[in-house]
């Protein structure tokens, strides 16, 4: 059967909720021409066909353009700005599917966590396909929330970036895995599938695994059989940027306990060495480990705990035995993720048994063991004995310096392009660690590949790396609602002068200028109320306000944190709290505030609320103070916060958001029609004086109506005039409640003292 089928432009998608999850934007219009719901599959024909699944654009965007992500596009073998042929997809229920993919996704990844990882997923043979779940439009049987835990432990901090290769599937063709596909690994080639002879990876140009010094880059074919690797190579400790006070330490601790044993005899001290090394995910508390040993000229035994968790117990405990045994001469287990197979909370019953094991290897000669966790709160405190882990060390989150010293050692070797700007990436990059700087770079050079495919002496660009920016996310944002800014600054919020002046004081400023507060021996303000009429743009502001002073921003409704279990709301905010201090600089967006933190002893909930409030008042100004975190909440029912919210030291400022005036109507209007072509006889400045009530939404609402309503009259219309504004004026009426603006205006007026 024969489909419709249109030639569109690519574009790089701009939202990172869309990246690495098999889903293409549309235009509604192209949706509609190609007779496509939303999460229909689409057939993709570029350099090479592929396929994924088709959701709406943004209705204000070009219809001539089709928005992927850069796996997408290497699947297709194509760069942004090329052209591809899109058409509704015939597309089967996949009965197996067989993937490839490095050693440890093989050996760490289950058949059961793969079919969850691919499962709402349409596949191509040859595509490449990553492990992040498709999510957007969750299918029966999925488990998004519960599959991101499982790969983190099994994988850990990088499970994002890996990807996999579609080597066969049956039938052949373009596939959907449900929750009954058998998903395999390669293990060989099996007759009867689609499978080519020689398969590649649509991530087409990769790193060379013989990197020269010169940075060769090279296509990379799937290995037949087995995949070799080799022994990780220690970093030499020059390169330990942000980490050489520890690596010091723990050198030291290595010469007294492997070389020195008899000096600590003779002082009385116990010759045995335990550390518990803590730091954000991905900051190389493992690299630091093997590098200091590397230089002591010490054995490192590696041990993953989230692959001994996942094990029947007395599997688990008889492979850390033959580990510990293994060990000859001067040597160091390296347990990492420990909090995964000793858990805080309700801790297994295995776990007496691995402490025990871990007490009497301690006690032999020449043994040490070093245990690593990102989360040490979430670690068996048992394991802090005396006679276990007793020594801590903890790596901190790099700042700018650190990120920029970081980035010229991973670009050292890596062929640039001239005027590279190892500042302005760091500056770009808050909360980012080094494994996430190594996965900017990666990506950077996927896109340089790309870009230079026929290229013999191919670079990476400074715009390389900048674009790669809006793929890469920092480890601790990965699970997070985090908010894309869409490359707004409050240079593109029009008029709002007061509004934009105080928002960045309040919440730049702090972040901006830290030594200036503590310079006049003032504490920055910890948190801001965000508060005016319903669409007047607050969340427009946020999004304006993030990309002016390139901030993680979590961005969380009000209403997402309430659970009615008891403990798990506060757990929640802990959690939000947590991952901000690791993203940090960053800023806490709690949007509709008043659903998160109503007056306390006025609900129906059986407290949720008031706990949930509870536990905000802890974070805010608790014993541990935030540091380089701001929170900003919104709402546009300020008088039903809980007051306590509002003292000094917490949400203490409070912004007025104003409904739009004339002049600001009219830079709306002009706003939301700079893709509208409009004739000559519409006075955007006239019609935005008549526009008393409208609020921001409002007023792009009409500019859409007005769209319509030439669409209504010809579906050929190339253009909106002053009588389709008019027509659409009569459908969309001003929003604004004159009660409720009434008393938000008083409120405002009690806060100012007018």
């Amino acid at each position: 059967m024969s489909h419709p089928q249109i030639t569109l432009t690519v574009r790089h998608t701009p939202s990172a909720l869309d990246t690495r999850r098999g889903v293409v934007r549309l235009h509604p219009e192209v949706l509609d021409a190609l007779g496509l719901r939303a999460w229909d599959a689409v057939h993709l024909t570029g350099a090479r066909v592929s396929a994924a699944l088709a959701a709406p654009a943004d209705e204000t965007g070009v219809p001539g353009v089709v928005l992927t992500d850069d796996v997408t596009m290497s699947n297709l073998g194509v760069t942004e700005g090329s052209e591809v042929v899109v058409a509704p997809a015939d597309v089967a229920a996949a009965r197996t599917v067989t993937v490839a993919g490095s050693r440890l996704a093989s050996v760490s990844v289950s058949p059961h966590m793969l079919r969850l990882a691919l499962i709402g997923k349409v596949l191509t043979v040859g595509d490449a396909v990553s492990l992040l779940p498709q999510d957007l439009a969750p299918s029966p049987g999925s488990d998004p929330a519960g599959l991101r835990g499982q790969l983190s432990r099994a994988i850990g901090a990088t499970w994002t970036n890996e990807l996999l290769t579609v080597t066969a599937t049956e039938p052949a063709g373009t596939v959907a895995v449900g929750p009954s596909t058998v998903v395999t690994w390669r293990d060989g080639a099996r007759p009867g599938t689609a499978e080519p002879a020689t398969p590649r990876t649509a991530t087409a140009l990769v790193r060379s695994s013989a990197v020269t010094a010169a940075e060769e880059w090279i296509d990379a074919e799937v290995v037949e059989d087995e995949v070799v690797t080799e022994e990780e190579p220690a970093v030499p400790l020059a390169d330990l940027i942000g980490a050489e006070a520890a690596a010091r330490k723990l050198a030291e601790w290595f010469d007294l306990a492997f070389h020195r044993p008899e000096l600590l005899a003779r002082l009385g001290a116990p010759a045995h060495l335990g550390v518990l090394l803590s730091g954000p995910e991905g900051v190389g508390k493992a690299t630091l480990v093997r590098s200091v040993a590397h230089d002591a000229g010490i054995k490192i035994i590696p041990l993953a705990a989230p692959n001994l968790a996942v094990l029947d117990p007395n599997v688990a405990v008889a492979r850390l035995r033959d580990a510990i045994r293994t060990a000859e001469g001067p040597s160091v287990l390296l347990l990492t993720d420990v909090d995964a197979l000793l858990p805080a909370t309700t801790p297994p019953p295995v776990a007496t048994v691995v402490l025990e094991e871990l007490r009497t290897a301690l006690k032999r000669e020449r043994f040490a063991v070093v245990a690593t966790t990102a989360r040490a709160e979430s670690a068996d405190p048992r394991l802090r004995a005396a006679d276990l882990l007793d020594r801590e060390l903890g790596l901190a989150l790099p700042d700018a310096k650190t990120r920029r010293e970081l980035l010229n050692v991973l670009l050292r070797d890596v062929p640039l392009d001239a005027g590279i700007d190892c500042g302005v990436l760091a500056e770009r990059t808050p909360g980012f660690v080094a494994a996430d700087l190594i996965a900017l770079r990666r990506d950077a050079a996927l896109r340089a590949a790309l870009r230079q495919r026929d290229t013999d002496e191919p670079r990476i660009s400074q715009q390389d790396l900048l674009d790669a920016l809006a793929t890469v996310r920092p480890v601790s944002m990965s699970t997070s609602d985090n908010l894309a800014t869409g490359g707004l600054t409050l240079d593109d919020v029009g008029n709002m002068v007061d509004v934009k002046q105080s928002l960045t004081e309040a919440v730049l400023w702090p972040l901006r200028y830290p030594d200036s507060f503590a310079r006049l021996g003032v504490e920055p303000p910890r948190g801001v109320l965000l508060y005016g009429p319903p669409g007047g743009g607050k969340t427009f502001l946020v999004r304006a306000l993030a990309g002016t002073g390139a901030l993680n921003v979590f961005a969380v409704k009000g209403a997402e944190l309430m659970d009615k279990w008891v403990g798990e709301s506060e757990r929640a905010v802990r959690e939000l709290f947590r991952r901000a201090a690791e993203a940090a600089p960053a800023l806490i967006f709690l949007d509709e505030i008043d659903a998160l933190a109503p007056r306390r002893g006025q609900s129906s909930d059986s407290g949720v609320a008031d706990r949930v409030v509870a536990a905000l008042l802890t974070e805010l100004d608790g014993v541990e103070p935030m540091r380089e975190v701001v929170v900003l909440g919104a709402t546009n029912r300020p008088e039903l916060v809980d007051p306590a919210l509002l003292r000094p030291g917490r949400l203490e400022r409070r912004v007025y958001v104003p409904p739009p005036d004339a002049e600001a109507r009219a830079a709306i209007l002009a706003a939301s029609s700079k893709n509208t072509p409009l004739a000559e006889d519409v006075d955007l400045a006239a019609v935005a004086s008549t526009l008393d009530g409208y609020s921001a939404a409002d007023c792009a609402a009409l500019i859409r109506e007005a769209a319509l309503t030439a669409m209504r009259e010809s579906l050929e219309a190339r253009e909106v005039t002053a009588a389709h504004l008019e027509t659409a004026r009569k459908t969309v009426r001003p929003s604004l409640d004159p009660a409720q603006l009434a008393a938000l205006e008083a409120y405002a007026k009690t806060q100012t003292g007018d």
